[in-house]
């Protein structure tokens, strides 16, 4: 007699995850870091947050019900908001509204809704918006407000990033590095950046909050953040006058907030532990490669979007054996 799988009748047990509960769950997590660049950034945060989250949400119901027809609109399932939030992260707090509102555009009709929505996408929407504006907006996209201007928007005085000063000593000013703000500094996030990144700290929060509620898993992170570190360290061990230290590169740009945030997207990162870690190695490399060597004193955004590319291939190489597969020798 053949065996016969047997099901119990239903109910059945389930982890009750769902698509709206995960989202919500992040754009929770990042609330420490939201709350820490009002305080910095005041007004400008403000504005370009709501601004961003307001045209996400626009382009996504828009382009569901008159380009692509669909009768069930998408924007309460909280991933366009959280799409939202992350490219008001990634700019200046004195980004014009407009140039906001093109990012946004570009985020959810390009990055997302060209590829069929949520779940299709290959690269994380929130990234392509931000490389777009980076690569069409140079000026506007590196300009950085000081902190604690509460009450300044588009007239708020500007100054030089770490990362700027990180780039200054790569390219030969000896005293680049002496410049920087102190560690504690960066850490709390007391130095000019993005609206979502200068904190390292909040963001640590976030990441303690989404690994409680398992929303996402240690691999990508810390392979991530330990790459950069051990690579960084080596790196100025080599020339400490040119190079800044391991624990520099961690609380300085977006690494904190690619590595938290951006780079543990379901849709565009790879699904097995093993291809997590390969997957944050690389971004880590990446991005200590583009900081030291590349044209741009960031990394963290080309490194994730490269590596969202690699993802299938990663994948298919991680591919666990089934169960009950015989290997052909």
């Amino acid at each position: 007699m053949a065996n016969k799988l047997i099901v119990s009748l239903s109910p059945h047990v389930h982890s009750g995850d769902s698509v709206q509960k995960n989202m919500y769950g992040v754009l929770i997590a990042l609330l420490p870091a939201l709350l820490v660049s009002f305080y910095m950034f005041g007004l400008g945060a403000v504005v370009v947050t709501l601004t961003s989250v307001a045209a996400c949400l626009f382009f996504e119901w828009a382009i569901t019900k008159y380009i692509l027809k669909r009768e069930r609109s998408t924007i309460c399932d909280g991933s366009a908001a959280l799409t939202g939030v992350l490219l008001a992260f990634n700019v200046p707090s004195n980004l014009p509204i407009w140039i906001i509102i093109i990012g946004a555009l570009v985020a959810i009709g390009i990055g997302k809704m060209t590829f069929g929505g949520l779940g299709c996408n290959p690269f994380n929407p929130a990234l392509v918006g931000r490389i777009f504006l980076l690569i069409s907006f140079p000026v506007q996209m590196t300009s950085w407000p000081t902190v604690q201007q509460w009450a300044s928007y588009t007239d708020a005085e500007t100054g030089a990033t770490p990362l700027a000063l990180m780039k200054m000593a790569v390219k030969g000013d000896t005293t680049a590095l002496s410049q920087l703000p102190d560690t504690l500094s960066l850490f709390l996030g007391n130095n000019p950046g993005c609206v979502g990144e200068v904190s390292a700290l909040a963001l640590l929060l976030g990441l303690g909050y989404m690994l409680w509620k398992k929303i996402i898993t240690w691999h990508i992170p810390v392979s991530i953040l330990a790459t950069v570190f051990v690579f960084g360290y080596a790196m100025h061990f080599v020339d400490p006058v040119k190079y800044a230290s391991g624990m520099t590169h961690l609380f300085t740009g977006g690494l904190m907030l690619g590595a938290i945030f951006m780079a543990t997207d379901y849709v565009t990162s790879p699904m097995t532990h093993k291809g997590m870690i390969i997957y944050g190695v690389a971004i880590g490399f990446l991005t200590v490669v583009i900081r030291l060597f590349g044209a741009y004193p960031e990394g963290m955004s080309f490194a994730i979007f490269i590596m969202n590319a690699f993802t299938p291939l990663i994948n298919t190489y991680c591919k666990p054996k089934r169960f009950g597969e015989v290997v052909k020798k």
